[in-house]
């Protein structure tokens, strides 16, 4: 059985198989997970993106289309594409990822498709610490496609360098009620499919948007399955961020919570409540509160 200190030299070498194996382990916490995870020298300046947004809106086709123009320049990218998972058979539901799979044979791209194990922004504590094994295996650039489900995408900020929230021309009537939080943790926005009627009025309704934040808010045009726009987005993607101490503190700490929340709940599964639950509704006085008490309390 090879060893956690073998595996890390051979992930430091770009071997996809050890990194692979690595990421299995960690995500099923299987030995040695523990030990990898403690061991490991993390490259910080590794920069990650998220890419959240609107299920339609064509977050897969610009990750393709990012990934082609990052490899064209010599670079690594690693993608971690995190699927919902399944309340019935807890696995990914979207885990083909059909559309990218030109890049699985290209040796300078790493695709890993991740279920987001029941975290509604789509961000586990499997998501940080997988991100964290692949800073290790000398990659430029870390990309997270998140399912992008409303407002509980803002998950994505706490683990991101930068964020970026993709929508659609056809968002545009709704873009009055596009949520606070979502507008807050956007570093960037991406109106893609941009060839469609009323893009660029839309656009300029998102510029009228962020005008009001803090920071400035770039807004870019994309037509991600014609590479139209992409070079743009990726100048700003490869341009390096400062990020202050303050937010790396805050980074740090939502990924320390998320850490912590997975192994104080370790012994709880919606799998195993599942099982617990069926049990329960035999009995004529099944009540909801008291079977979740007997977790809360620790009576079992």
């Amino acid at each position: 059985m090879i060893s956690y200190q073998q595996l890390i030299a051979e992930i430091a070498k770009g071997n996809f198989n050890a990194l692979a194996r690595a990421i299995t382990l960690v995500e099923n916490d299987i030995a040695p997970a523990a030990q990898l995870l403690r061991a490991m020298h993390v490259n910080t300046k590794v920069p990650v993106v998220g890419i959240t947004g609107p299920p339609g809106a064509g977050k897969s086709t610009l990750v393709n289309a990012i990934t082609d123009h990052i490899v064209k320049q010599g670079k690594k990218i690693a993608i971690l594409a995190v699927d919902p998972t399944s309340p019935f058979n807890f696995g990914s539901l979207l885990g083909d990822r059909i559309r990218m799979a030109q890049q699985f044979n290209n040796p300078n791209v790493y695709i890993r498709s991740l279920a987001t194990r029941g975290a509604l922004g789509g961000i586990s504590a499997k998501t940080i610490e997988i991100s964290d094994v692949l800073k290790t295996a000398g990659f430029d650039m870390i990309l997270i496609e998140t399912v992008g489900v409303g407002q509980s995408e803002i998950d994505i900020a706490g683990l991101a360098d930068k964020t970026v929230v993709v929508l659609v021309p056809e968002s545009g009537d709704e873009i009055q009620h596009i949520k606070s939080g979502l507008m807050e943790i956007a570093q960037a926005f991406v109106v893609n499919k941009a060839d469609r009627a009323g893009a660029d009025s839309f656009a300029n309704n998102l510029k009228k948007l962020v005008h009001q934040q803090q920071e400035p808010v770039p807004i870019f045009k994309t037509v991600a399955d014609k590479n139209e726009g992409i070079t743009e987005l990726c100048d700003w993607l490869i341009d390096p961020v400062l990020v202050s101490n303050e937010r790396k503190a805050l980074m740090l700490a939502e990924k320390a919570f998320k850490i912590i929340q997975h192994y104080r709940m370790e012994e709880i599964s919606k799998r195993m409540l599942y099982e617990k639950l069926n049990e329960a509704l035999k009995t004529p006085d099944f009540n909801i509160y008291r079977f979740a008490d007997r977790w809360i309390n620790r009576t079992e």
